[in-house]
Order: structure tokens, then C-alpha cells, then sequence
């Protein structure tokens, strides 16, 4: 058994489902909490996001690790980020068989862009010959299973103004992947309200 699931499988967990989607809450008992949302056709997460409690006052924000980044929202409850906005925005997905990044907002034809696995830093590194965009895209996926990014693994494509990227997951994380899954559907849904949902 792996540190990761180990620490899955101690977590106190609970659960509702809304819709489609079964929301289950993680708490690590150290302050770590940790939120995912399953599709209950697909049985594959859709969202992810992380809350590392403070001892400050105050409400400790969501780390979106899986799905679109949250909104920033100003005093009068306004989002600061919107949709049309011209910077590049990376958002992740899972499939049953891969993991997934979407940069939007990329304009360039694919010839420009070059994506590779980097054994040193445990990232895949996206650059562009125009030199107009660099970004490192952590896989903590792998990361939890000290696992290093395989350049065979990675494939990427250009549409939209959008460059996807795709990296076929390990047998490791697949194997991970179902053995969570099975803790997932011991955990039965709690009928009061609860606050599984990041905000």
C-alpha cells in the first residue's frame, strides 16, 4: 500500500450526492482537508481542491487541483477573473485513462509549442519557440507516488486557441485510481446539509 492511499484510507471521510455527483470530503485530521467530486455514470473525479486549515482567523480558501480555478471575487462580491480575459488559464481534468491540462488563451499554431517531461523538477514543461510563453505544470498525482513524468506518455494538441495536453496515465496511478475508488463507495451519503462543496 502506498503513503498516499494509506493516508486516504485513514482519513475520516463523508459524503453526499448531488445529481450526478458525489461530493466526498477528506479530513486528514492535521489541518489538510480535501474535496472530491466523482461522476457517478463515469465513476471518474471531475474536481479536486485542497484547504490547508490556519490558525489565523479568517476562512481558509480552496486550491482547485482538479476542474476550473475558482473565481476571485472583489468586496461586492464581483469575480476580479473573467471569461474573456486575454492571459492564459490552465485548468486540469482526468479521464479514466489520462490526465489532462487546457490552456486557454493560447493563440499559436502547434509547431510553436514544444511540451516535455522534466525528470528534475517532476514537471511537464510547456515552452514556445516565439519565447511568449513558459509555464511548468506540476503532476501531483505522480508526485504522491514518487513517481517521475514519462516523455512517451505525453501528447498535446492545438484547437480554439487552446493547447491540450495529455499524459496516459501509469499502471501505479491506475492501480491507485481503483483502490480509492473501492474506499469511495464504502462511504455512504449523509442526508443533512455539509459542507463538501469548496467556495
Amino acid at each position: 500500500m502506498t503513503d498516499w492511499l494509506s493516508q486516504l484510507k485513514k482519513a475520516k471521510k463523508s459524503c453526499i450526492v448531488d445529481g450526478k455527483l458525489k461530493k466526498v470530503h477528506f479530513d486528514f485530521g492535521d489541518g489538510r482537508e480535501m474535496v472530491e467530486e466523482y461522476n457517478l455514470d463515469t465513476n471518474v473525479v471531475t474536481r479536486r481542491a485542497w484547504r490547508c486549515n490556519k490558525e489565523l482567523k479568517g476562512e481558509d480558501k480552496w486550491d482547485v487541483e482538479i476542474g476550473d480555478p475558482e473565481p476571485v471575487y472583489n468586496s461586492d462580491d464581483m469575480p476580479l477573473i473573467r471569461e474573456n480575459s486575454n492571459q492564459p488559464i490552465v485548468s486540469r481534468r482526468v479521464t479514466r485513462m489520462n490526465l489532462e491540462w487546457r490552456i486557454r488563451n493560447l493563440p499559436y499554431s502547434l509547431e510553436t509549442y514544444s511540451v516535455t517531461a522534466d525528470q528534475d523538477s517532476g514537471c511537464l514543461v510547456v515552452r514556445t519557440t516565439n519565447k511568449k510563453y513558459f509555464k511548468k505544470l506540476a503532476i501531483p498525482d505522480l508526485t504522491r507516488l514518487h513517481l517521475l513524468p514519462q516523455q512517451e506518455n505525453v501528447t498535446f494538441s492545438h484547437k480554439f486557441n487552446t493547447l491540450i495536453i495529455t499524459y496516459k496515465k501509469p499502471k501505479a496511478l491506475l492501480e491507485l485510481e481503483k483502490s480509492l475508488l473501492e474506499e469511495v463507495e464504502k462511504v455512504q451519503p449523509k442526508h443533512q446539509d455539509m459542507d463538501c462543496k469548496p467556495s
